[in-house]
Formats: structure tokens, sequence, C-alpha cells
């Protein structure tokens, strides 16, 4: 068969096809979800841990360098990821994406986001200047958090296939993993109303550490930033 004549097979398939759904109580895993037309329905908070400038990065370093900041950058973000209980989902060049489930899921997700923030800063940035001391750069980057149900499925071909997440939180996490990297944190106000208030104050005098924000380029939705760390 033709390449053309397979791919508008496959394609009238999936249109055609109905779909089998089912609630999920935990991330669902690769082998768990069929190829076809199968998904598992979660609440869920998507995580976007996202390395700023690596164009001027990679542009204006040597490609060793360039590697190490993201290799210190992404496993600093996995190792607290995991040590908070979420799931890596899928990483992607200077990224990765993590999903949180469970009733203390919002909470969860922002203090992981609020220690990556602390282990750039605290731990990278250090051992980078003492191992470059000459050096000027400065690692930036951002998180980025909503929560939502998802719809997972599983896209791709045999062989070569991976989860894709359908919903809001995917889809807004990794626009606010794109905003002004001044501020490392930025969450939805859903997540900001669901957190805990350990997450939203710090400090002897509970101060809080966010600051409101207007999302113009997204309807003017309401949303929140920090600047603030967690120890780790």
């Amino acid at each position: 068969m033709a390449l053309k004549d397979d791919l508008e097979k496959r394609v009238k398939e999936i249109f055609r096809e109905q779909w089998t759904k089912r609630n999920g109580t935990v991330v669902p895993s690769d082998d768990s979800i069929k190829l076809n037309n199968d998904a598992v329905e979660i609440e869920g908070t998507i995580l976007y841990a996202d390395l700023a400038d690596s164009t001027k990065l990679v542009d204006g370093y040597q490609p060793e360098f360039a590697a190490e900041i993201y290799k210190t950058f992404l496993h600093c973000a996995a190792r607290i990821i995991s040590s908070e209980g979420g799931t890596i989902t899928a990483y992607d060049g200077d990224r990765v994406m993590a999903v949180f489930i469970g009733d203390y899921k919002n909470t969860t997700a922002v203090k992981t986001a609020l220690k990556i923030n602390g282990a750039a800063k605290q731990i990278i940035q250090p051992a980078l200047k003492a191992q470059y001391p000459k050096s000027t750069f400065t690692l930036k980057h951002v998180c980025g958090v909503d929560s939502s149900k998802l719809f997972v499925a599983k896209t791709g071909i045999r062989g070569a296939n991976d989860l894709v997440w359908v919903g809001r939180a995917a889809n807004y996490a990794a626009k606010l993993a794109a905003l002004d990297d001044a501020y490392p944190t930025w969450i939805t106000k859903d997540v900001y109303e669901k957190m805990h208030e350990s997450s939203r104050l710090g400090g002897p005098n509970k101060a809080n550490m966010w600051e409101k924000r207007i999302w113009t380029s997204m309807g003017n939705k309401e949303i929140y930033s920090s600047k603030w760390t967690w120890s780790i």
C-alpha cells in the first residue's frame, strides 16, 4: 500500500472510531493506554519547568557549557519533581513537564516550582560561578502551573509513540512558563485559590509570596507570579 493510501486510511479510522474512556486515579503510563481511540481522564495539576533564554545560551556559548546548563537544570528539576511525588511526563529540549494528582496536587506542584527556583539560585548558580569564575552567565528559568481535567491519549505510530495530555492545564502551564523570567514562578487563579496557605504565605511574617497579574494575551485572566524560593 502506498504511503498516501495508508495515511488516508488511518486518518479516516481515527475520525470514525468511537472513543473508549475511563476515569483514572493514577497517572497513566505508556503501556496503560492503547494506540486506538483509548483515553484516561484524570484531575491533574501540570507543572512546566522551562530554561529561559536558551537560544542566547546556545548561540553565545560553547556547546559543552550549554549542555552543562541544560543537564544541571533538568537534573535538579527532575529530582525535585520526583521527591515531591510528581510524575515526569515529558522532556522537551530545555524543559520538563510533570503532573501531580491527589488531594494536595496544587499545593505540592507550587512547592515544587518554588524549590526548583531555590535549586537554580542556591545550588546551580553558585556551582557554576565556582567552576567558571570569569563567566557572566546567569541561569534564568520559569515554572508554569495550572490545574484542570486532563484527557490522556496515545499518539504516534507503533514503535514510536507517546502520550498526549489534552486539557487546559497542559496548555496554560506551557504558556505560563514562557512569561517574564524576572518572576520564576507563574500560576493560574485556580491553583492560587486551591493551594494550601503554606504555599501562599512565607517568611516569619507570613507575607504573601504572590503578586496578582492580568494575563492580557489570554483574555485578561487573573494569574499570580512569585520570586520566592523554597528551601530544599
